[in-house]
């Protein structure tokens, strides 16, 4: 009996000691559903900012409320409206802030689920870290991995240099390169890193995500060879470049031996037919001679009486002057 009653005695002065005590009237709501936050301030007429954040760390409500003589205060945040990419379903957070207690603050998570019917539904955040890189690449060549982050499926928009604190490079050799102030926002919840690789083997990034109390992790490995594939194919893309081109020579080559056979036969045929009017001429020629041949043996034939008249005549003319003398 002693026990319960010291017990008893500290929880009310811890609660007497804590400047401000938050709750929801549920733990699970549904759409439609009115969110109740109330609680109790240690001072009288305390000022209480109460905030409803998302599942991505962003604020969906803020209302700033004043508490009563006794501490008391309670106020409806919000009535859950239907699921949209603005409100998902998921895990959020009721924040209480007091900012005379030097921004003392407390949380409350609630789901906001299909239905608030469930009994037992797990008020926990899901991390989730997709890790992209390249399957390989080469050494001394600057590459690019990409992360994004996720809370209960929305982007993460937090600093990553405290997101991604806990994110290194295991390298071949064993040894580890921290990557805690090496990223760079792409965009809220996305982020990227370059890196270059200084010896060949696999390099396996692994990424750390903390986000308000939930880790997720994933990884992703790069095989580094002294030349990356991609210099290989563009050396496999000249080289069929130049063998295109030399096929294609080879082709104008081909036309030209065949042009150039063309032009020899049409040659051979021209020297062929000038040889055969050749001979044509050489046997008109020869049928000339003979003619000639056989005209000069008619005109001797003819000529040598005349020759022999001639003569004749020469001599009796002779005769007849020498008998007149």
């Amino acid at each position: 009996m002693l026990f319960v009653i010291v017990n008893v005695f500290l929880s009310q002065a811890n609660a007497i000691s804590v400047p401000l005590q938050l709750y929801t009237d549920s733990q699970v709501y549904s759409e439609g559903q009115p969110l109740l936050a109330y609680g109790k301030t240690s001072s009288a007429n305390e000022t209480v900012i109460l905030r409803l954040l998302a599942p991505d760390g962003t604020f969906k409500q803020f209302n700033q409320i004043t508490s009563d003589a006794q501490g008391n205060f309670n106020q409806i945040l919000i009535h859950w409206p239907n699921a949209t990419t603005s409100y998902p379903y998921g895990t959020y957070s009721v924040e209480g802030i007091l900012p005379k207690e030097q921004g003392f603050s407390q949380k409350v998570d609630i789901k906001f689920a299909p239905s608030s019917s469930l009994t037992l539904v797990p008020i926990q955040r899901t991390v989730l870290v997709s890790v992209y890189a390249p399957q390989t690449a080469a050494v001394n060549q600057t590459f690019r991995v990409f992360i994004q982050v996720t809370n209960d499926g929305l982007l993460v928009p937090e600093d990553p240099s405290k997101l991604l604190a806990n994110s290194y490079v295991h390298q071949p050799d064993g040894s580890t390169v921290i990557l805690t102030n090496s990223f760079t926002i792409l965009n809220p919840g996305l982020f990227y890193v370059d890196f270059t690789p200084k010896q060949e083997g696999t390099y396996i990034f692994v990424i750390i995500a903390f986000s308000q109390g939930a880790e997720g992790n994933g990884s992703v490995a790069t095989l580094v060879q002294k030349e990356s594939i991609e210099n290989i194919s563009n050396q496999l893309i000249q080289l069929n470049s130049a063998l295109e081109t030399t096929s294609s020579e080879l082709g104008k080559m081909k036309n030209e031996v065949q042009n150039f056979g063309y032009v020899l036969n049409t040659s051979q045929n021209s020297i062929s037919q000038a040889n055969a009017n050749m001979n044509k001429t050489v046997t008109s020629m020869s049928l000339s001679v003979q003619s000639l041949e056989s005209a000069s043996g008619q005109v001797n034939s003819l000529f040598l009486p005349v020759v022999a008249l001639i003569a004749v005549i020469i001599a009796l003319q002779i005769t007849i002057l020498a008998r007149r003398r």
